[in-house]
């Protein structure tokens, strides 16, 4: 087994440094956030990620995983430094390498002759030639070291099942032995092993998140065509779906795709492909598409209201950006709930799972402790996050408590017959 460093202890390098401690490896993971440091060695997550508690109290037990503040004290010793610091999207909408950069002139003047630095962050294509180039200024002796890329394909909320069990491992390196080198790690994982040049696999990682992005910009227009045309595309979906060139993977209808990574990655793809001199109309037009989900959903949630929502309480269910994390990045709920506040709706909110910080996101929303809380006195409720807790609510309660019985399903997680049932004007995406 091989001694790793990992840099970095968000969603993507936690996981990663869990994974391969279990896989056998030992793992030192560092970040500059002191606190975060000393809460993850007391075996504390203070991310919400199912499995990943318990793969990080393994780790700490057998001694194979351990925190360090700042890249260079976990870097001395690793036979491997896996880099997994943020790319943030930049004013441009370019991936911003400056953390990436700074990590790289930090490790360089510790690296031992025969280590292998991984980008594992989401990078352009071109990011190993970079991080070769920045070594190789700061000090490192590059003919004796190796850069490889190998791009994660976590989703969160299941990272650390996607971790180990994968349906593919992409590793990019210009040197076959190094390429071997890092495929070696994953040996315990049954899974097939990709091995390429750098910038194709820095490509796969991009191309991979904008055709899924492209899947739900397709289906979210399939379900607003439906509403036009009296069609229900919960029908037409499983029409679509059982054809396997199609598959029923991301054609669920609801207010856009968000989170870190689909926004991030399809505007660096957009980037990248400006830089090249490539009209990538199509790409544009998904996020063009996922841009205007939002707004429809406000637009909804206003003819619902009776034209107007100034003045109206609105009961906000959910405020992550999907189900099972506790992530606001991108999160289309946010944007939605901003949008009511702008047009004067006072929302109350409830969410299982978001951090307070929310509030300082959203001036003028307000928060409830549970569901029926929110709900009460309200004109309309919205559910903005497919939480199974929503799916399963007593609707007969909810209905007692709001002051018109409305709702807006932005996810589809409710039956609509049921819902008109009990009395509720309901409206759907595409239904």
């Amino acid at each position: 087994m091989s001694r790793l460093a990992v840099i970095g202890a968000g969603y993507v390098g936690l996981t990663t440094a869990a994974c391969m401690a279990r896989l056998g490896h030992t793992v030192v993971a560092a970040d500059i956030d002191a606190d975060r440091v000393a809460l993850l060695s007391k075996g504390e997550v203070p991310i919400l990620e199912e499995g990943l508690p318990e793969l990080l109290a393994e780790g700490l037990a057998s001694k194979r995983l351990r925190f360090v503040v700042g890249a260079a004290n976990a870097a001395p010793d690793a036979e491997f430094v896996f880099l997994c610091v943020p790319t943030p999207q930049g004013d441009d909408g370019s991936a911003d390498l400056s953390f990436v950069e700074a990590v790289a002139r930090e490790i360089a003047p510790a690296l031992r002759p025969g280590t292998v630095v991984v980008n594992k962050s989401t990078m352009p294509v071109g990011s190993t030639r970079v991080v070769e180039r920045i070594l190789a200024a700061a000090g490192a002796s590059i003919e004796e070291i190796g850069v490889a890329s190998n791009p994660e394909f976590l989703r969160e909320g299941t990272s650390v099942r996607d971790f180990l069990e994968p349906n593919r491992v992409v590793i990019g390196c210009d040197d076959p032995s190094v390429a071997v080198r890092v495929s070696e790690l994953y040996r315990g994982l049954k899974a097939p092993i990709l091995v390429t040049d750098s910038a194709s696999a820095e490509m796969i990682k991009y191309a991979s998140n904008a055709f899924l992005a492209t899947k739900i910009s397709f289906v979210n227009a399939i379900a607003n065509l439906c509403e036009a045309v009296d069609a229900d595309v919960r029908e037409v979906v499983l029409g679509m779906g059982y054809d396997t060139r199609i598959g029923f993977e991301f054609l669920r209808p609801g207010p856009g795709y968000g989170g870190s990574c689909f926004p991030k990655d399809t505007a660096a793809l957009l980037h990248a492909a400006e830089q090249a001199g490539y009209d990538f109309t199509l790409l544009q037009g998904v996020v063009d598409v996922n841009r205007r989900q939002h707004e429809r959903m406000v637009d909804k949630a206003r003819d619902l209201a009776g034209g107007s929502l100034d003045g109206v309480r609105v009961a906000a269910l959910g405020l992550t950006f999907k189900a099972n994390t506790d992530d606001l990045r991108d999160s289309p709920a946010i944007h939605i709930v901003r949008r009511l506040i702008e047009e004067g709706a006072r929302v109350v909110a409830h969410d299982p799972a978001a951090p307070a910080r929310v509030l300082d996101l959203v001036p003028g929303l307000e928060l409830a402790g549970d569901p029926y809380a929110a709900c009460a006195g309200a004109g309309l409720v919205a559910v903005l996050t497919e939480w199974d807790a929503f799916r399963w609510l007593d609707f007969g309660r909810v209905a007692a408590e709001l002051a018109e019985a409305r709702i807006l399903d932005t996810r589809n997680l409710l039956d609509p017959a049921a819902m008109r049932r009990l009395g509720f004007v309901y409206e759907g995406v595409g239904r």
